[in-house]
């Protein structure tokens, strides 16, 4: 007539002992997920954080590159390669933050902070490095320097040259005088524009364009007194020699104005200076940040 008092309650407790066997089977299934998903965003993290040290190395590097960089072209190719990087960093900062805050890292997450307030004002400098490093404006003068201008000074002295030789004997002496003066006074100015264009500072820079101005007149001058001694054959040569000074003096006046920007020696002196300081604060950040996930690891293991 059916189970026995006895036999029912033996079913039951079976039942029972089965149901707690799933719930606990389940459980470790879930657990064991859990421990999973915790290894993977673990292992990423630091994945992320060895990436943003090798990011951030490399574009501090270019953008040293873009700075000594001796062509407009290196600049710009090496300007390109530390935006590309600095974007990269960017980009790790963004996806890790959320990983950190999933595993509840807390002191991981303000290690990431701390880095990514001193890697927005690296950027803001980094970005006014590299603007006045492609620039090249010192680059630029030492060429016309060394270049046009060499050239223009050089047919300023072979234009006097072909005067003196067409002069008479006896006013020869105040010619050759004359030319001497006008030519050294030109190679004064040329000697003044290697120092101008490598200092930084804007009041020895005007004490040279002084000197500069004071050598231009002393050239002009020399060359109106000339106009009065050589033959009428000659003056065509001298207004060679005029027109070579004109030429002369325009290009010294656009060294000026480049070496007056000094953009090269900027970037130099920022880079030294400020970034160089930034960049070894990122740095620690960053170690300190990998060094926080690699003891996590080592906990997890014991």
């Amino acid at each position: 007539m059916g189970l026995s008092v006895r036999s029912a309650v033996s079913l039951r407790g079976r039942a029972t002992t089965a149901g707690w066997i799933a719930v606990v089977m389940v459980g470790a299934a879930t657990g064991c997920v859990n421990v999973n998903t915790v290894l993977e965003r673990r292992f990423e993290a630091r994945q992320l954080t060895a990436d943003l040290l090798l990011q951030f190395t490399r574009g501090a590097d270019a953008a040293n590159r873009a700075v000594m960089a001796d062509t407009d072209e290196k600049s710009l190719a090496f300007a390109r390669e530390a935006e590309q990087a600095t974007q990269a960093v960017q980009k790790d900062i963004d996806t890790l933050g959320p990983i950190l805050k999933e595993l509840n890292y807390a002191e991981e997450t303000r290690l990431l902070g701390a880095f990514g307030s001193r890697f927005a004002e690296y950027r803001t400098l980094d970005r006014r490095i590299l603007d006045l490093a492609v620039e090249n404006s010192n680059l630029k003068a030492q060429r016309l320097s060394f270049g046009p201008a060499q050239e223009a000074a050089d047919a300023f002295r072979d234009s006097l040259a072909a005067v003196t030789s067409s002069v008479p004997a006896g006013d020869r002496w105040r010619v050759e005088a004359l030319v001497a003066t006008a030519v050294a006074t030109v190679r004064e100015i040329q000697v003044l524009q290697a120092p101008h264009i490598a200092d930084a500072d804007e009041a020895v820079m005007t004490r040279m364009e002084k000197r500069m101005a004071t050598s231009e007149m002393a050239a002009r001058k020399a060359l109106e007194t000339l106009t009065n001694l050589v033959q009428p054959s000659s003056r065509p040569r001298l207004a060679a020699a005029s027109a070579a000074l004109d030429r002369f003096m325009d290009l010294n006046a656009q060294i000026i104005t480049l070496s007056r920007r000094n953009t090269n020696v900027r970037s130099l002196a920022l880079s030294l200076d400020q970034k160089r300081t930034l960049t070894v604060s990122c740095e620690d950040s960053l170690r300190s940040l990998h060094d926080a996930l690699a003891k996590r690891g080592s906990t997890t293991t014991r």
